[in-house]
């Protein structure tokens, strides 16, 4: 077999519609748009959602929610969430910061992280995060561990 042998299935290629060639063709004068209005314009498609002049479902519907602006969205802080149980891997007196949480899979590098409380912890570590819920930082002392917050880089 060659690449100059190769060619479509059977049936899957279509005679393209040669539209505005004339009486004989079958396409020809208005070449199946039928006669005037915007479906005959050479701009006539009308924009998603246009009900045809009615007030568009969009516009009748009540707003609802709160919509956050674009300026608020890029204030708000992201973190990556860390739970206790997943904290569980590390070996007795470890430092757990956010390369060695990258290193291992549990979180993405470049985030911010927070520390929550959720599951137990046996092994005492020391956490460097950029947040702690109350319940992760109480845990974490119970085990015998530390947690320090990292400064921001901005402040």
């Amino acid at each position: 077999m060659n690449l100059s042998d190769l060619k479509p299935a059977p049936r899957s290629k279509h005679r393209i519609k040669r539209i505005g060639r004339g009486i004989g063709s079958g396409h020809g004068k208005t070449s199946g748009r039928g006669h005037k209005g915007l479906g005959a314009r050479s701009h006539g498609n009308t924009p998603p959602g246009y009900e045809g002049g009615q007030m568009p479902l969009q516009r009748r519907t009540p707003k609802q929610g709160f919509r956050r602006t674009q300026k608020s969205e890029a204030r708000r802080e992201e973190f990556e969430i860390v739970n206790l149980a997943s904290l569980s891997g590390f070996a007795d007196g470890a430092s757990v910061d956010a390369s060695a949480l990258a290193a291992r899979g549990i979180v993405r590098k470049g985030h911010k992280i927070k520390v929550l409380g959720s599951g137990d912890l046996k092994n005492r570590l020391t956490v460097r995060a950029d947040a702690f819920s109350a319940s992760a930082r109480e845990k974490i002392a119970a085990a015998g561990g530390v947690a320090e917050l990292i400064a921001p880089a901005n402040a």
